[in-house]
């Protein structure tokens, strides 16, 4: 079983930052990757970004790709998605995810763990 803690959300301006942490622990025999998703109120939960558990390999939604950057530290079993330039489009709750394959990252069925969220909120 893998548990995680995300953390880093809050408030902030349109055009500021955040970096968002993932924190996991337990097993991770069967992790292959992670990803982070996000909902805002009355949406379906959109897929962000993925990374593969060594790091090699890292895969984003278009609304973020060249603004949003993923990342792992292994040492530290924690994910990171560093977060510039935010817009108000930005703003929901971000949760992080484990999942046993790293091939179809935007269907969140193929997610096992799942943190609890951290709420960005980005005013405009």
């Amino acid at each position: 079983q893998v548990q995680l803690v995300e953390s880093g959300g809050g408030l902030v301006q349109a055009g500021g930052s955040l970096r968002l942490s993932c924190a996991a622990s337990g097993r991770f025999s069967n992790v292959n990757a992670m990803g982070w998703f996000r909902q805002a109120p009355g949406k379906e939960r959109e897929f962000v970004a993925t990374i593969s558990w060594s790091g090699g390999n890292t895969y984003y939604t278009d609304s973020v790709k060249g603004r949003f950057t993923i990342s792992r530290d292994n040492a530290k079993n924690t994910m990171y998605l560093q977060m510039p330039s935010l817009k108000h489009e930005d703003t929901a709750v971000y949760y992080c995810a484990t999942s046993p394959t790293y091939g179809t990252p935007w269907i969140p069925s193929m997610y096992t763990y799942w943190g609890q969220g951290t709420q960005v909120t980005v005013s405009s």
